[in-house]
Parts: structure tokens; sequence; C-alpha cells
């Protein structure tokens, strides 16, 4: 079986994890590629694409019979950008992922399963990304492994999109305690977007880690 995992983003937070998937499927005597341009995904059996930012037009879509997106939602509700970030904002602690199959629509295609992760509502940003990374990793290990076993089902139910977060994604409301705005700390990313608050027309930045 011939394996091609792209990631679209070369600064991405998945690429340890990508490079773990890659390891565990050529130690399972699977052919495998780790790829970070389009163009040079090779005619195959499946393309994993995970954290890629682009969508994958037809023609790359075609050169494997399956090609797989993980999404940390419960699809069709949560298509679109950073699905693990605004539902915890939106203060749910567990997690749906969808495998599905890409087509060049949004997070449209049928999926194949569909697992989930469960938080204990205190871990932080780079914390639940270990924790969606190997789930990840896990999910497409079992689908290399039995895909046979699955059959593409057409996604049902309302459909919901989230947009690319911002950096006013994480500024803090000044007369609203930190107990209200917790789920704000979890989700900063403190090099891409930490937290602000604005106060005598002063921006203020604010970096979180939990003490362990």
């Amino acid at each position: 079986m011939k394996i091609t995992i792209l990631t679209d983003n070369v600064n991405s937070w998945f690429i340890p994890f990508g490079q773990k998937l890659q390891q565990k499927l050529l130690s399972l005597g699977l052919e495998c590629n780790y790829v970070f341009d389009k163009n040079v995904i090779e005619y195959g059996d499946i393309c994993f694409l995970l954290s890629c930012s682009k969508i994958l037009q037809s023609e790359y879509l075609k050169r494997n019979k399956y090609n797989i997106v993980v999404h940390a939602s419960d699809l069709p509700q949560g298509k679109g950008f950073s699905p693990l970030q605004w539902q915890i904002m939106e203060g749910k602690n567990e997690i749906p992922l969808t495998l599905f199959e890409a087509v060049e629509g949004v997070d449209e295609g049928p999926y194949y399963f569909k697992d989930k992760l469960i938080f204990n509502g205190y871990e932080l940003l780079q914390e639940m990304r270990e924790l969606l990374g190997e789930k990840i990793v896990q999910m497409c290990i079992e689908f290399a492994i039995n895909k046979e076993s699955y059959s593409p089902q057409s996604q049902t139910g309302e459909s919901t999109f989230y947009p690319r977060r911002k950096s006013e994604d994480n500024f803090l409301d000044i007369d609203k305690t930190i107990r209200e705005q917790f789920n704000k700390f979890r989700t900063a990313d403190n090099i891409r977007f930490p937290i602000k608050f604005q106060i005598n027309d002063q921006i203020y930045v604010l970096k979180i880690t939990r003490e362990k």
C-alpha cells in the first residue's frame, strides 16, 4: 500500500504528529511519504490531508483512491477553521472528530467514522493539541489498516461554519472575571494569538502556562 501524508503549512503544530504517523505506517510495512507541497503528491492508495489550510483541487485528489481528512467537529456542524478552539470557547470539553473523504467543497465529503476527545476543562491549547494530534494518528492508522471495513456515509443535519480566528478573538473584557473568560486563556496561542487586553488606551499582552 502506498500512502502520502500532506501538511500544507510548514509551520503547523501538527508536523511532529505527522512524522509520528509516518513512522508508525512504515513500521507496519506500508510505503509512506510525508510532504508539504501538493505538487509532489504521488499516485497511490491513500493521501492523508492533515492540518491543511487550502482546498485540494480535483487534479490532485485523483492521484489517490482515498483522500482522508480528520476534522475536530461533528460534521456537518463546525466546518471551517480552528474547530477545536471555537468549541472550547463555546464551553465544550467533549470534542467530536470526523474522519472523512476530501472533496473540493470545504469539509463536505462523506465520512467513514467518528471518534471524540474528552478534556477535563483545565488543559491549555498546547496540551489539547498534544491529545488531538495523538488521536488523529490513531484514527489514521485505524483507517489505513481497516479501510475495507468502512463505508462512506453522507453527512446529515444542520451545517455550520467556523471562521478563521483573528487576534481580536483573544482580547479580554476587563470588566469580566478571569473565571468568566477562562476558555479564552485556554485557547490562546502564546506565540501567534496571545491573550491581550486594553486599558487607558494601551494594549497589554499576557502569556499563560499551567503549573504541573
